[in-house]
C-alpha cells in the first residue's frame, strides 16, 4: 500500500493495515474487513475462551497482550504471550472444531474478533478480499506449524 493510500485511512484503518493479517488488502478491502471487526475491551485476567469451547471467532489483538495456554492433567502450561498486531483464534473460521487452548488478558487490552459466520459471507460476497484473507491464514498457520516441528513438540 502505498503512502499516498495510507494518508487516507482512518486512524483504525491505518491500524489495521499494519497487521500482518490485513496487510495485503487495499483501502477498500480494508474498508469492508473493517465493518465486520467486533471490538471488545478485557480486563487483565479475564478469559477470553476457554479450552474446550466452540470456536466462533479469530481474534487480533489491538492493544494490550493476551495469553495462550493448555490445560492438561499436570495443569496449565503456557504456550505463547501475544501483543498488538498478533491475532488468534484462526482454526475457528475455518472448522467446526472446539477450543485447543485457553486464551486470557494478560493485561488490559482491545481485540478485534472477526466472526466465523461474517468470514464465510465474506467468501460469497467479497471473494478477492477473503481470498487474501486466507491466504494470510494460511502462511500464518504454516509457518506456526515449522515452528512447532522445529521445537519437536509435535508427539
Amino acid at each position: 500500500m502505498s503512502i499516498f493510500h495510507k494518508k487516507k485511512l482512518s486512524p483504525r484503518l491505518l491500524q489495521l493495515s499494519q497487521i500482518p493479517l490485513f496487510s495485503t488488502l487495499n483501502p477498500t478491502g480494508l474498508a469492508v474487513v473493517g465493518a465486520l471487526l467486533h471490538e471488545r475491551e478485557y480486563v487483565a485476567g479475564e478469559v477470553i475462551f476457554d479450552q474446550g469451547e466452540e470456536a466462533q471467532a479469530l481474534y487480533v489483538v489491538l492493544s494490550g497482550k493476551v495469553q495462550i495456554g493448555h490445560q492438561s492433567t499436570t495443569g496449565m502450561h503456557r504456550i505463547a504471550e501475544l501483543g498488538p498486531g498478533q491475532f488468534f483464534g484462526d482454526m475457528a473460521l475455518l472448522d467446526n472444531s472446539p477450543r485447543s487452548a485457553q486464551a486470557r488478558a494478560a493485561e488490559n487490552c482491545v481485540l478485534a474478533a472477526l466472526i466465523r459466520e461474517d468470514f464465510l459471507g465474506l467468501l460469497e460476497t467479497h471473494v478477492a478480499i477473503a481470498s487474501k484473507l486466507s491466504l494470510q491464514l494460511a502462511r500464518h498457520m504454516g509457518s506456526r506449524l515449522r515452528e512447532t516441528l522445529q521445537a519437536g513438540i509435535v508427539e
